[in-house]
């Protein structure tokens, strides 16, 4: 993939930063909130909750952060599609739900979907040079 026309490689640059930086910001509300994550992870049958909460709070600031600076895009995007499509199926299960908290659930399933969308779309490019970026990766 080339960047050759005007404004192409800036516009990459910045939808990096809006799409990665959102997902490490998310990341960093695992931490923060975490009082909160664990009882839900916990009702919803996740194995080891507070493991999982903390665990998937560092994949999504670290991935989002390796997107932001073009670096190991392919291990960033990928592990942060398999997350985003893993956690829409386990966390917000719409389907199983009371009926009072059917739509909350599929907002945030079709979220976590919507965003994985967009890892995929960042994993099909992840193979080329990316403009503004450290330019290391696996490959």
């Amino acid at each position: 993939m080339v960047f050759e026309t005007a404004g192409t490689a800036e516009l990459f640059l910045l939808a990096r930063v809006l799409f990665g930086g959102v997902l490490a910001f998310t990341g960093l509300n695992h931490f923060t909130g975490a009082e909160g994550m664990i009882p839900y992870a916990e009702a919803k049958g996740i194995p080891f909750p507070a493991a999982s909460v903390y665990g998937s709070g560092g994949l999504l600031v670290f991935s989002g952060l390796l997107l932001v600076l073009g670096a190991y895009p392919v291990v960033a995007a990928g592990a942060l599609a398999v997350f985003l499509i893993a956690s829409a199926v386990a966390m917000h299960d719409f389907w199983a739900v009371p009926e009072d908290q059917q739509q909350d659930e599929m907002t945030q399933f079709l979220k976590n979907v919507a965003m994985a969308g967009g890892a995929i779309a960042l994993l099909s490019v992840a193979g080329t040079a990316w403009p503004y970026s450290l330019g290391v990766g696996v490959f």
